[in-house]
């Protein structure tokens, strides 16, 4: 690992993922959470104070990197939830069959390597009647958009540890075997429409 992507890019995307903006997305779908939960891409901690400490009893946040985990050591020490990191990829998940109640993922599926193995190792770990909460920026329904998204996104990911512009997330979603439940989409504000064009929801196991 380089010192850019050991020092520099965990300051950049903890940054934007603190970023006003977010945070109100987050504050719509972290709370759903419930029980035991699998957090993908855990990162920071950005997630940890919309839990809702009557809901949730376990949470297990899965992140590979030790730059990212640095960061999250005050979110860590501010939550009363008992937190267990997994520092190991979604892809090679440890966790057996039934194991949680709920997979959450935030603003992680546009630079997880492969987000359709990672969405399916996740599901296996659910327990029967177990849900995936959702929040994530991706492909632009608008044609513009879209080709802005197509022109930068080379680059983008370069400088954003492998994030991805492009992804379709409702597909990959669905290609893991879920079924969404709910969908929402919009623009956020104040942000550039080529990387603030959000989904997000539920879904459960096909």
């Amino acid at each position: 690992m380089n010192l850019y992507d050991r020092y520099v890019l965990p300051c950049l995307i903890g940054c934007a993922c603190g970023a006003r903006p977010i945070r109100k997305q987050r504050e719509k779908i972290v709370p759903q959470a419930r029980g035991v939960v699998l957090e993908l891409g855990f990162g920071a901690g950005h997630n940890l104070p919309f839990y809702q400490e009557r809901q949730v009893t376990q949470i297990y946040g899965l992140e590979p990197s030790r730059g990212m985990l640095r960061r999250a050591t005050k979110a860590l020490n501010a939550t009363p939830i008992p937190v267990t990191i997994l520092q190991e990829t979604a892809e090679a998940l440890s966790l057996g069959p039934a194991s949680v109640d709920t997979v959450l993922v935030t603003y992680s599926l546009c630079t997880i390597p492969d987000p359709i193995s990672a969405l399916a190792a996740a599901k296996s770990a659910l327990k029967p009647g177990g849900q995936l909460l959702f929040c994530e920026h991706g492909h632009a329904p608008d044609a513009s958009v879209a080709r802005a998204q197509a022109r930068i996104e080379p680059f983008w990911s370069v400088i954003g540890g492998g994030c991805h512009l492009t992804r379709d997330i409702p597909a990959l979603i669905s290609g893991a075997g879920y079924r969404i439940d709910h969908l929402d989409t919009m623009y956020l504000p104040n942000s550039p429409k080529w990387a603030g064009f959000n989904y997000w929801g539920q879904a459960t196991p096909a």
